[in-house]
């Protein structure tokens, strides 16, 4: 790779799999090199995937077959910014339909624990809105649910949630 700056994501021997995922899944997003082990190492073998370097939504990544080690973590997470409920929705039910999990306010896991943000624009909007009591509305909205439900966002927004 050569971008200045690379994610490195640590996999239990799922980094080929998850980085065909993620290219599959998402725009800008494709696998552009695989590399094998060139010896044995405390979690593989000689010759078993080592790295993959990935792009997911155009961010360069490196996935290391490190071993079960390191697990993944909310403190990491990317955040996907949505145009629609449409696309809000694809790539939410993308993720938990392949083994993944719902959390709350937009947040999901793949099913090898990397966490996803599936924030529509509006979400962002709405709780930015310059009415502090608009913001409000929405941001106890989005407390509310799991996936972002874009019209009840902007209702709340309006102060016209039933």
């Amino acid at each position: 790779m050569t971008a200045r700056n690379t994610i490195c994501l640590w996999f239990d021997g799922a980094a080929l799999d998850a980085a065909t995922f993620y290219a599959a899944t998402f725009p800008d997003s494709a696998v552009t090199a695989v590399h094998h082990a060139p010896g044995d190492y405390p979690s593989g073998r000689r010759g078993d995937v080592l790295t993959v370097e990935f792009t997911v939504l155009g961010i360069p990544c490196l996935g290391l077959n490190g071993g079960p080690a390191f697990k993944h973590s909310e403190a990491f997470s990317f955040q996907v910014a949505t145009q629609d409920q449409a696309q809000t929705d694809r790539y939410w039910n993308a993720i938990v339909g392949n083994g993944g999990q719902e959390s709350a306010c937009g947040w999901c896991k793949d099913k090898w624990g990397l966490s996803w943000q599936i924030t529509p624009r509006a979400l962002t909007e709405a709780i930015a809105d310059p009415d502090p009591a608009a913001a409000k509305r929405a941001f106890e909205a989005m407390m509310t649910m799991g996936r972002i439900d874009i019209a009840a966002i902007e209702a709340a927004r309006r102060g016209t949630q039933g």
